[in-house]
């Protein structure tokens, strides 16, 4: 096994084949790899869903997506539960999968839950010929970069994480417009989160849209989070993935934010993502 760092986050994977059960020395070493690197990328992987359920389940217990309750048209692969579709391909007018084409904006996924998934994989199966790649940054970076002003100033405050709408900013089914951000709603997480496995501290802002410091007034909150933001996607903080096909992807979600690219609309992209309830590695 090859482990390549891509930068200030992120190591591409070689040597190794995923395909198949993998001996418990390789499971643990590529868990080291993923505490070290946040972000793992394995090219051209030709797994089946049956695969990249297996291969996920090395690093912990896999849980069902909520796609399909929360998204417009979100679907999971029929015989693999476990597995859910993204996608703007649309069947006899019904989407196949959720998020459609648009524009993904910086976000950690389902912060707006109590207990967020810990790690996401993502397995490419139909790309567009241009765009959707995906932006990783590195909040560990993000929380160092900070003054120790600004870190003591938001030690011990948590922020309210909305649940209204998608990372694409459409509102989710079932939800109504935020009017008052006070009123969103969500989880509440602290702004500083240790991460449990490697120890260090990264900064948790979910994503900005509807986004409320809780106890604050609404215009000091809308300023400390700008402030914050400002850190988030430094040019010095990130690794764009331009996808190939059959690339795996893997991210811890603690301590890393996420987007994509758009596309142009009608050109067709799907992928088959995992998502992890606890890491036991």
């Amino acid at each position: 096994m090859n482990i390549e760092p891509l930068g200030p986050i992120g190591a591409e994977i070689t040597g190794i084949d995923i395909s198949r059960p993998l001996p418990a020395e390789d499971a643990r070493r590529l868990a080291r790899a993923w505490y070290d690197h946040l972000v793992l990328v394995f090219r051209r992987q030709p797994l089946t869903d049956h695969q990249l359920a297996a291969f996920s389940k090395n690093f912990g217990e896999l849980e069902i997506s909520p796609i399909p309750e929360v998204l417009k048209g979100g679907a999971h692969v029929p015989d693999t539960p476990e597995i859910a579709v993204v996608s703007n391909v649309v069947v006899d007018g019904i989407p196949i999968g959720g998020l459609g084409d648009a524009e993904a904006h910086w976000h950690t996924d389902m912060s707006y839950l109590a207990s967020p998934p810990p790690g996401c994989l993502l397995h490419a199966l139909v790309l567009p010929p241009d765009g959707g790649d995906t932006w990783f940054t590195n909040m560990y970076l993000a929380y160092e970069a900070l003054p120790a002003s600004l870190k003591t100033r938001i030690d011990g405050l948590e922020l309210n994480h909305d649940s209204s709408t998608t990372s694409t900013g459409e509102p989710r089914r079932g939800f109504q417009a935020v009017t008052d951000v006070r009123q969103a709603p969500g989880a509440r997480h602290p702004l500083v989160l240790t991460h449990p496995g490697s120890g260090r501290k990264a900064l948790y802002l979910g994503r900005r849209l509807n986004a409320w410091i809780v106890g604050l007034p609404v215009a000091e909150s809308d300023a400390l989070l700008d402030e914050l933001w400002g850190y988030c996607a430094r040019p010095e903080h990130l690794y764009r993935h331009r996808w190939s096909d059959r690339d795996l992807v893997m991210w811890d979600n603690r301590c890393t934010m996420h987007r994509r690219d758009a596309w142009t609309p009608g050109a067709h992209r799907t992928l088959h993502r995992a998502q992890l309830k606890n890491m036991t590695l």
